[in-house]
């Protein structure tokens, strides 16, 4: 299936809105809840698909579900059409601050591999799949587990990372990256994971105990804020007390007393 041809447009800077165009009879596919704002003429259904295969059979169905269940996403995914007359405008926003990277699929091999919830929005036609880590170790501490996103078509995708984005063309190289800051990659790149250094090193050198591995010729897209860093920040200062006294050793002191 040839995806659906749409224009787009992003707004702001740090926690940024994607609004796509469309024209009368166009879809584009999104995750559940991601829809920030739409035209009148715009119409909108909850599928168990993301309609690449019109013809998917009950069986289709069900794989598809047991999939975006192991991803941890809603089973369901919105498909909104212009069903209007003249071009039509729906937005998407960011769920956290980062940046939301516009691919067009048919200049990047048709194939993008992702972090599992990168995918923001795509035209219809985009087929949002699993892609399973078939080695062991680099599942187990790869960052992102067994299970990453994969996308494929011929249209336009947004994903979604996390800070600032880089984008970094290796020819024939190899670049190490901690493991969380790998936002996506595309064909031809080679995913793997080695030992961070020797056991000090892995112990104390705050970089975590593997290091990601990424090699071949391709476009690799890195994060400087993974979802993960960003939570785990949040919940120290939270079980601190980071309210009181932020940024001095009296404020986690104090909170020590204040319970006394």
């Amino acid at each position: 299936m040839r995806c659906h041809e749409v224009d787009y447009e992003l707004f702001g800077d740090d926690m940024q809105i994607v609004e796509v165009e469309l024209d009368p009879k166009e879809t584009v596919i999104a995750e559940a809840g991601a829809m920030n704002y739409m035209d009148d003429g715009i119409d909108f259904e909850s599928k168990m698909g993301d309609g690449s295969k019109p013809t998917a059979g009950i069986m289709d169905s069900l794989l598809h579900i047991g999939k975006r269940v192991l991803t941890g996403e809603s089973i369901f995914m919105t498909h909104f059409s212009n069903s209007g007359h003249g071009k039509k405008r729906i937005a998407f926003s960011a769920p956290y601050p980062g940046k939301i990277i516009p691919i067009d699929m048919s200049s990047i091999g048709e194939e993008l591999t992702c972090q599992k919830d990168a995918f923001l929005c795509a035209a219809l036609g985009t087929s949002v799949d699993i892609a399973f880590q078939r080695k062991l170790g680099t599942g187990f501490f790869g960052g992102e587990g067994f299970i990453l996103q994969r996308l494929r078509g011929d249209g336009m995708a947004f994903v979604h990372v996390g800070g600032t984005v880089i984008k970094r063309e290796l020819k024939d190289e190899i670049i190490r990256v901690d493991t969380g800051c790998i936002a996506a990659f595309t064909s031809g790149i080679e995913y793997d994971i080695e030992r961070a250094g020797g056991l000090k090193s892995m112990v104390f050198g705050g970089e975590g105990m593997f290091l990601a591995t990424l090699k071949g010729t391709g476009t690799v897209y890195l994060q400087s804020l993974p979802f993960s860093r960003l939570a785990n920040r949040v919940m120290q200062a939270a079980s601190v007390g980071g309210s009181k006294g932020e940024g001095s050793v009296l404020g986690g002191l104090g909170t020590i007393f204040e319970n006394r």
